[in-house]
């Protein structure tokens, strides 16, 4: 939904991700029994917006003329309009597990690059009149595959850009990509990200590899460059990496880098690491997702690629603060045995409130169906309504 209040504050939806549904009929079916009761609940009165998700399977599905058709009527007479996907997840991202395999293929395959291709494709068949989009994707690669893989990330990334300058050129339409920094990943932290950026994509090399693929001259090959990639800001994976909510997004901004998309989402956080703070975070410890730990002990961060790699070394790391990639509904301020970071969250909202951030808003609490059976009690529908409309309240406060 469009979010007003004296001023535009973007666009507002839920990352459909939360819904399992690989085929396209799958993810159909996730759409027409969620988004009736959700839209209810938030947008009664106006088009909700939807977060699509659609991973290779499902966007194949698209391929034909009549599916894709299929979908225009669906969400024309439900009042739904789609201004973002999810691109990050290619394959299956639900049932079985998925852990580091959701990076797979990365930047440095060229199924990473036709994919996202043509997800922007589908985006500038479903995107309103005069409406912008974005795609949300992985941070170039995970970390520990990067040796060797720069160049072709690079490449690829650009060969994207060329793309949405052909889909701007033919439809007027604006798509940006939105690399997702992640704990454990090519990009981490906002300080790698600006990194990147700077010398990868904003440099002489790059810009004259955009200039080459599109006939633009430079200056509008860079121009183009910071309009069509730039980063999806998750707050999760930034409270994670102990970022600073405001320094965080003026640095972005400092060095001219789109932010595309902001995924709000909160994660788990123990203040002070005790053994019954351990004992229950074990049961969050699920084998389908990579929880990240980033640990802080006297000002020093300390990094841990799975959950249970953490755990292990518990027991050394008494009174330390942790804070835990694990997606929480962002209504929960406290969990029944340690905080969460929807105070980061609440301060991101802040910000946006009085100087918009980016404007693209997408929930992202896709781990639902992994949360221990006691805080799954409510039902989904109901539970992501509760997460858009705390959201609102933030915002229009």
């Amino acid at each position: 939904m469009h979010l007003w209040s004296g001023r535009d504050l973007g666009h507002l939806t839920y990352c459909t991700n939360i819904h399992a549904g690989e085929p396209l009929e799958e993810v159909m079916r996730g759409l027409e029994r969620h988004l009736p009761a959700i839209k209810t609940a938030v947008a009664p009165d106006r088009p909700l917006g939807v977060g699509l998700r659609l991973g290779h399977q499902a966007a194949e599905g698209l391929r034909d003329p009549g599916a894709l058709a299929e979908l225009k009527r669906f969400l024309a007479a439900g009042g739904y309009y789609v201004f973002t996907l999810n691109g990050f997840p290619y394959g299956a991202f639900h049932g079985r597990a998925v852990k580091e395999d959701a990076y797979k293929p990365d930047w440095s395959d060229p199924l990473r690059l036709s994919y996202t291709d043509y997800l922007a494709d589908i985006l500038s068949e479903l995107l309103p009149a005069g409406q912008d989009g974005s795609v949300s994707t992985v941070p170039c690669t995970f970390k520990p595959w990067a040796a060797g893989r720069m160049e072709a990330v690079t490449d690829h990334l650009i060969r994207h850009v060329a793309h949405l300058v052909g889909i701007a050129h033919k439809t007027g339409q604006t798509i940006a990509l939105a690399l997702e920094p992640e704990p454990c990943c090519l990009l981490e932290t906002i300080d790698e990200t600006v990194e990147f950026f700077n010398a990868r994509l904003f440099d002489r090399k790059g810009v004259a590899r955009l200039a080459a693929l599109t006939g633009l001259g430079a200056g509008a090959a860079e121009a183009a460059m910071r309009r069509h990639i730039g980063v999806c800001y998750d707050v999760c994976h930034a409270a994670v990496e102990f970022e600073d909510p405001k320094a965080s997004v003026a640095q972005l901004r400092a060095h001219g880098i789109l932010i595309a998309k902001l995924q709000l989402s909160s994660a788990l956080k123990v203040a002070a690491l005790d053994q019954d703070s351990a004992r229950h975070l074990a049961a969050f410890a699920e084998p389908v997702y990579l929880h990240q730990v980033v640990q802080k002990s006297k000002g020093r961060l300390s990094r841990f690629v799975d959950l249970p790699q953490a755990l292990a070394q518990a027991d050394g790391a008494a009174g330390a603060e942790w804070r835990v990639h694990f997606h929480v509904p962002v209504f929960l301020e406290q969990m029944m045995h340690f905080g969460t970071t929807q105070s980061f969250l609440a301060e991101i909202l802040a910000q946006h409130r009085a100087e918009p951030i980016s404007p693209h808003l997408e929930v992202e609490t896709y781990t639902w169906d992994v949360l221990p059976e006691s805080y799954r009690k409510a039902d989904l529908s109901s539970a992501i309504a509760r997460e858009l409309n705390w959201v609102k309240a933030q915002l229009l406060q």
